[in-house]
């Protein structure tokens, strides 16, 4: 028998968040270095959710109401050896290479400042994350006026040149 469930994800204003699988109990310790390495002024709590003995959520960060909100979401979702980590002041992009050469990283589902839906199958053993559904639907397709926006606002951001 299977049951599914979806878990909302919020991201606070001006946060974004990163969802993965992992395993083995150092991976927060792992995380928490790799992030605090990554970007001079990121703010940033993880959640992650052991699976065999005590089956805790561990978590770790440098700001105290992300780390809280990170444990919480975590233990919410509850799968497998699941990660979240919410940031602020760094982008999913500033970060992603250090996550993703942390041995024990195994998967990355999302990296979003959209709201994030979490499709949850649980069985008689447990939980497993299925996917994510990442911000809404698209709405069309961009024109020459959007890819003009496109590369300014990218310009205006710093991750291009003039």
């Amino acid at each position: 028998m299977v049951e599914f469930e979806i878990v909302k994800v919020e991201v606070p204003k001006e946060c974004n968040v990163i969802l993965g699988m992992a395993h083995f109990i150092k991976t927060v310790e792992d995380l928490y270095e790799a992030l605090v390495n990554s970007a001079p002024n990121i703010r940033f709590g993880i959640g992650f959710c052991e699976s065999s003995g005590p089956c805790l959520v561990r978590h770790e960060g440098n700001d105290e109401e992300l780390r809280r909100l990170a444990a919480e979401k975590a233990f919410e979702i509850a799968c497998g050896h699941s990660f979240i980590i919410f940031i602020k002041n760094a982008y999913p992009i500033n970060v992603l290479d250090k996550i993703r050469k942390v041995p024990e990283v195994c998967t990355i589902y999302a990296a979003t400042a959209n709201p994030l839906e979490v499709i949850i199958a649980e069985t008689e053993q447990g939980r497993g994350i299925m996917g994510v559904v990442d911000g809404f639907k698209s709405k069309g397709i961009e024109n020459e006026s959007d890819i003009k926006a496109r590369k300014e606002f990218l310009r205006k951001i710093g991750y291009k040149l003039s």
